[in-house]
């Protein structure tokens, strides 16, 4: 039990770290619905990991990364918004998962349960963490200034549709792995909420990509570590951690405001 407890607790610090990282680019694009729209993507890629026996973790990413490149190719060759392509891959994913996934294990894929997971899958995803946070802050100044500006970042040199493409990725990755600590329905939140509370506080983009990814941290650990102890699941637990977070960044931003 203590083995499943550290592991558990490793493993949301890593996913924590990466979701509140990319959540501050998700917030800066505006995209916050986006992103809790994506993370239903990966009900369907969950449903085949149950139904045929293997990593869940493998199925969700799959799923999630096919649909970021279709996102990406629709964007580009058709011109619709991010979030009204991603809005139809939503509802069909949502209901083609719904449809195929054991009812059993249907609340489990929506709302995870941390203490499942495999060593494997602990590992894979903590090491899927790591790339993440590494890609993120090689691209991030590209990111953020293609966000500003995409004729800007193109006479600097920056190939817009290739950052966003590896942009997607990441979500997508990140949306993937954190499946396992909060489920599909919450994931969202886990990637917004940190980055939202973030952004309440900081002075420059420095400090806000920095302070969303610890409170992103913070949440996910402190959430399992609650859970441990109350019995209660960790992906509601890990959402109210961080929304306790946002709530202490306004009281703090209103009392200097003061």
């Amino acid at each position: 039990m203590n083995e499943i407890f550290t592991l558990s607790v490793i493993l949301a610090m890593f996913v924590g770290l990466s979701a509140g990282y990319i959540g501050s680019l998700i917030v800066l694009k505006r995209m916050a619905l986006v992103g809790d729209a994506l993370s239903h993507v990966a009900l369907p890629g969950l449903a085949l990991g149950i139904l045929f026996n293997f990593n869940p973790f493998l199925g969700a990413f799959a799923f999630l990364f096919a649909s970021a490149i279709l996102t990406w190719y629709v964007e580009r060759v058709v011109r619709l918004p991010v979030e009204s392509v991603v809005g139809v891959l939503f509802v069909t994913a949502l209901a083609l998962g719904i449809l195929i996934i054991p009812q059993e294990d249907l609340l489990e894929a929506l709302f995870g349960d941390i203490a499942k997971i495999t060593t494997f899958g602990a590992v894979l995803a903590i090491v899927a963490s790591v790339v993440v946070i590494y890609v993120m802050k090689v691209t991030y100044s590209k990111l953020v200034l293609a966000t500003i500006s995409e004729e800007l970042a193109v006479s600097r040199g920056v190939n817009v549709a290739k950052v966003n493409l590896v942009y997607l990725l990441l979500v997508s990755i990140v949306v993937a792995i954190g499946v396992s600590v909060v489920g599909t329905l919450l994931v969202g939140a886990l990637v917004v909420i940190p980055a939202v509370a973030a952004k309440i506080i900081s002075p420059n983009i420095s400090k806000y990509a920095l302070l969303s990814s610890i409170f992103g941290l913070i949440s996910a650990s402190v959430g399992v570590i609650l859970a441990s102890y109350t019995g209660l699941p960790a992906g509601p637990m890990a959402i109210f951690s961080g929304l306790t977070i946002f709530v202490a960044c306004l009281v703090a931003r209103s009392t200097i405001a003061k």
